[in-house]
């Protein structure tokens, strides 16, 4: 308490005997603000501590990151072109209504959830490839980029420096030169590094339209929250084709090799069909709001996406601001529907009280739940506040493997081997409350079985984790596990 007076007394001027005072005020007057915005209890209790601990600290990391305001201005604009993107995916639903009806029985409730708050609806005649390898998958970009006759549009949280992730920058420069319109949007903070390069003067130099998503402004933190990133993986190549999933442009062979987690293991989807049309149509979104030249959305040209295959399927975003806590709700409700099997794979895991009920609640009756996580994380915080949900999950029968083959970033859902969600979204707080997230929800039995032998490669290069030796762990470990389990809501 001397250093926290000698702080006040310092900072505000007043006698050392009303620094009680003081903090008394400033945590009553908090309590009452997280009273007023009824933030999930967890989230509030994990504030609150901190203020109460460090108030000054705890009162400049709320300001900072404690709320989701994406700022005032952007918020409003969201708002306007939410609705006029509203009038373009209603008639997106009533025209594809019909494939609904093509779907199994336990598959309709989910797709009317996702498509709900203004959401894509499911359409048949998709065909969709799975995509393992991360060289090969960049490799594959370029040709699709050499290939492309008229629009290319990509859409990704990181665009690393240095090997063939420059020469998939070469390719777009290329395209450009040759007539193709080419626009790339990036998170601000995740390609930060790209930013400060050479390439955005070299591809607005080439005719490359770029726009820099959420930007961080200094002096603008307490209207905009730090933190809200685009966390999407958006690849469209002349409106008729798509790739998304979990990679983003960088090379594995260099991206991040001093985190001391070998290369990042990825996995991306690409797909031809009329779902194409609906990444495009969020693309078009977000290009929107983050341009600050443009000031209404409109619709793009009518989509180039033929029926070429058998796969039924739907894009699924969400975000803050819109679709709110949509992906929660799906999650949550593909959890309680799974009857036999339910495997999960995400690099990030924290999941919040009402997930993890659900996942102890579909083991208890006779699911088979597997978690497959890395091993060695590239966030230590994150690594500590995940094992500490073993516990619980295990003693309810959940199977938990650690990936040792590197970072596996993929981020899939498999739903009794029949519906999988696949994509940017990791099992954690972040991606349900904070990140502008993709998925691709698909309905098909060929698709889910080309995603479970991916997973059984995984589970190959894993190790799990017994019961009976991870009770046994020594006790500093378990504290620390839960001192990190207390950060959890808000990681």
């Amino acid at each position: 308490m001397n250093i926290l007076a000698f702080i006040f007394g310092y900072l505000f001027g007043f006698s050392l005997i009303w620094v009680p005072i003081a903090h008394t005020i400033i945590v009553f007057l908090f309590g009452i603000h997280l009273i007023s915005v009824r933030r999930p209890v967890g989230v509030a209790f994990a504030w609150f501590l901190i203020v109460i601990l460090l108030p000054l600290l705890g009162i400049s990391l709320y300001i900072l990151i404690g709320e989701r305001p994406v700022g005032r201005k952007l918020t409003r604009k969201i708002v306007r072109m939410n609705r006029e993107f509203e009038k373009i995916t209603e008639t997106m639903r009533q025209e594809f209504a019909g494939d609904r009806l093509k779907l199994p029985v336990e598959g309709r409730a989910l797709s009317l959830l996702a498509e709900s708050k203004n959401g894509s609806p499911v359409v048949a005649g998709n065909k969709i490839e799975l995509h393992t390898n991360s060289l090969k998958i960049l490799q594959n970009f370029i040709d699709e980029i050499h290939q492309a006759k008229k629009t290319l549009r990509l859409e990704f949280y990181i665009w690393a420096l240095g090997g063939d992730a420059d020469r998939v920058c070469e390719a777009l420069i290329a395209a450009s030169e040759r007539g193709v319109a080419c626009q790339v949007l990036l998170d601000s903070l995740g390609s930060k590094d790209w930013f400060k390069s050479q390439w955005p003067v070299r591809f607005r130099k080439a005719g490359i339209r770029v726009t820099e998503a959420l930007p961080i402004q200094i002096g603008r933190f307490q209207f905009r929250r730090a933190d809200l990133r685009l966390h999407r993986k958006i690849f469209v190549i002349d409106g008729a084709v798509v790739w998304t999933g979990s990679m983003n442009l960088v090379d594995p062979r260099t991206f991040k090799q001093d985190s001391g987690v070998g290369e990042w293991v990825d996995a991306m989807v690409r797909i031809e069909g009329p779902v194409a049309a609906q990444f495009e149509l969020t693309f078009a979104f977000d290009w929107s709001v983050d341009d600050p030249s443009i000031t209404s959305f409109k619709d793009r040209e009518p989509p180039a996406s033929p029926h070429v295959g058998g796969a039924l399927a739907q894009e699924f975003s969400s975000g803050p601001v819109y679709r709110d806590d949509i992906l929660y709700q799906v999650l949550l409700s593909a959890i309680m529907d799974a009857r036999e099997e339910l495997t999960i794979t995400t690099p990030y895991f924290g999941p919040d009280d009402g997930l993890l009920q659900a996942l102890m609640a579909a083991a208890a009756r006779g699911v088979k739940v597997t978690l497959i996580v890395p091993k060695l994380n590239d966030s230590t915080l994150v690594a500590w506040s995940s094992k500490s949900f073993y516990e619980d999950l295990m003693n309810s029968g959940v199977t938990i493997a650690e990936f040792h083959g590197g970072l596996l970033h993929t981020k899939s859902l498999l739903i009794d081997k029949r519906i999988a969600i696949f994509g940017s979204v990791n099992f954690d707080q972040r991606s349900l409350r904070l990140n502008f997230e993709i998925s691709l929800i698909v309905y098909n039995v060929d698709f889910c079985a080309k995603l479970e032998k991916l997973i059984e490669s995984y589970l190959a290069q894993s190790e799990y984790v017994d019961p009976k030796v991870w009770v046994k762990r020594p006790v500093w470990k378990r504290y620390i596990e839960n001192a990190a389990h207390l950060t959890s809501p808000l990681l």
